[in-house]
């Protein structure tokens, strides 16, 4: 669908200022090694043309601008929760638009790439991404969002160009379950009406919506592709995204037994998996994707590999270049026909959406819903693509392997305290309980890391408080080598 209005002309007349990026990565700076990586990739004769970088440490991040030269880097924000209408009153959301603004012009980066997802929820904190509910209202509340945070780049991050960066609207990938009212392709449309920014498009996030939403039990994945593309603000997509898809290690024993799927489902139960190889159906789906007319505005196309083996990193993006290379340069090669028009004012602030108290409400009821202390309720559960039996999944399964494992595992954190409890048979399942039994007041940048450890210690104090001096002792040690990895007194990788 192609979009219009002045929004759109905003669009495109800031798309004018980023140059073509090319086929790159997406990494994480501390996982694969990036001088490993690096040099592998020039023995092999495949530099990429860019790296898209993860949110970390600005130390961290003017090391790796120091050693890239001039080669192209951009950014991959975290913590900036656009799909939550209490995005700006937070109180951490000062600092992490600060932030964030430090990082981009350290970095450079003519775009801010941001998944329109949260790990900051109504009050409940995760490890990884909840999409947000599909819904006109929650729309409109991401669409505001933006428009403030890209307001405040204008301000905050003007380049070496005289350019500020592009806000771009990564769409999410969905784990075993989605909730909404409204499809997907037209939520990023409603929201594209609104704001001028750029849209990323993850072909592994797209197959886990024809698998999730319940849209392969109707249709073929070309046909399912063609229509949702068809819908999708397709001009708006400033960069692709491939990474691997895989079924989650908590999952694998349920999936072996059940032949590799869900119920009757024939396909596999697949999540995104960036450390997992990439199935050939995501290149055959990305074939489809390329081909639409409507793909206009294109700068770059990465592979997502943080955490993923160095060997298997430099195999894949010597067959990506092989493969799109060409084709890539092909289709960025014609000139954006760009209207002549004066910039289109963003507004000072988030507009008072109306609805904002039910919007409110109703995510507080989608984090309990997925926590498992309340039973699907509402409007946006209420449609019949809510399979009952992959969001148990997702509760009984997925979620508490989140807690226990997701970013640090507790037993290998608290060897100590973890011991003691298991000697007075006190179940770590009752943290996961105690995780999600309250709501509260996100504070400070988001660290799912750090949470975990204070949460912990917290959770010691209340069931077992004669451990609680070991188990601060062990939290400390953990905060002192946490502090110690993410500020490495050696360049992230070397020239």
């Amino acid at each position: 669908m192609a979009s219009s209005g002045p929004y759109h002309r905003e669009f495109l007349r800031r798309l004018e200022t980023i140059p073509i990026h090319g086929l790159g990565l997406s990494v994480d700076i501390h996982a694969p090694d990036l001088s490993s990586l690096r040099g592998t990739l020039q023995e092999r004769q495949v530099p990429p043309a860019y790296l898209e970088v993860f949110r970390t440490t600005s130390r961290v991040l003017a090391s790796t601008r120091k050693a890239a030269g001039n080669g192209l880097l951009t950014y991959h924000g975290e913590g900036l929760w656009v799909t939550q209408p209490q995005m700006a009153d937070s109180t951490a959301f000062g600092q992490e638009i600060s932030e964030a603004a430090e990082q981009l012009v350290i970095l450079q980066s003519a775009w801010l790439n941001h998944e329109c997802a949260t790990k900051y929820l109504a009050g409940y904190h995760y490890g990884t991404y909840l999409p947000p509910l599909y819904t006109p209202l929650s729309a409109n509340v991401v669409a505001d969002n933006t428009r403030l945070i890209q307001r405040l780049l204008d301000q905050r991050c003007r380049l070496a160009n005289g350019s500020t960066p592009l806000m771009l609207l990564e769409m999410p990938p969905l784990t075993y379950f989605v909730a909404g009212t409204m499809s997907i392709p037209r939520f990023f449309q409603v929201i594209s009406e609104q704001v001028p920014c750029g849209l990323v498009l993850d072909v592994g996030h797209l197959w886990t919506v024809f698998r999730y939403s319940g849209a392969h039990r109707n249709m073929s994945l070309t046909r399912f592709i063609e229509a949702f593309l068809n819908e999708f603000p397709m001009d708006r997509v400033v960069e692709i995204h491939v990474a691997g898809l895989a079924i989650h290690e908590s999952d694998r024993a349920l999936a072996s037994r059940l032949g590799g799927g869900l119920g009757d489902d024939a396909l596999p139960a697949w999540i995104d998996a960036h450390s997992a190889p990439i199935p050939t159906v995501l290149f055959e789906m990305l074939d489809q994707i390329l081909c639409h007319p409507q793909l206009t505005s294109l700068k770059g196309l990465a592979l997502e590999v943080d955490t993923k083996p160095v060997e298997l990193i430099v195999d894949e993006f010597v067959a990506f270049t092989r493969r799109y290379g060409v084709l890539f340069h092909q289709l960025t090669n014609t000139e954006q026909v760009v209207p002549d028009s004066e910039p289109c004012a963003l507004s000072e602030g988030p507009r008072a959406t109306p609805g904002t108290a039910t919007l409110e409400a109703a995510y507080d009821r989608y984090a309990r819903v997925v926590a498992g202390t309340m039973e699907p309720a509402g409007a946006e559960w209420s449609q019949a693509t809510v399979n009952i039996q992959e969001l148990n999944l997702y509760r009984s399964v997925y979620l508490p392997y989140e807690i226990l494992h997701w970013g640090g595992k507790i037993e290998d954190m608290f060897v100590e305290s973890c011991r003691r409890l298991k000697e007075r048979d006190v179940s770590l399942d009752g943290f996961v309980a105690f995780w999600f039994r309250e709501p509260r007041t996100l504070v400070g940048t988001y660290d799912f890391f750090l949470l975990k450890v204070d949460r912990f210690v917290e959770f010691i104090h209340e069931v077992v408080p004669e451990l609680h001096g070991i188990a601060e002792r062990e939290a400390e040690d953990l905060r002192r080598a946490y502090h110690f990895a993410n500020e490495p007194g050696v360049p992230a990788y070397e020239s």
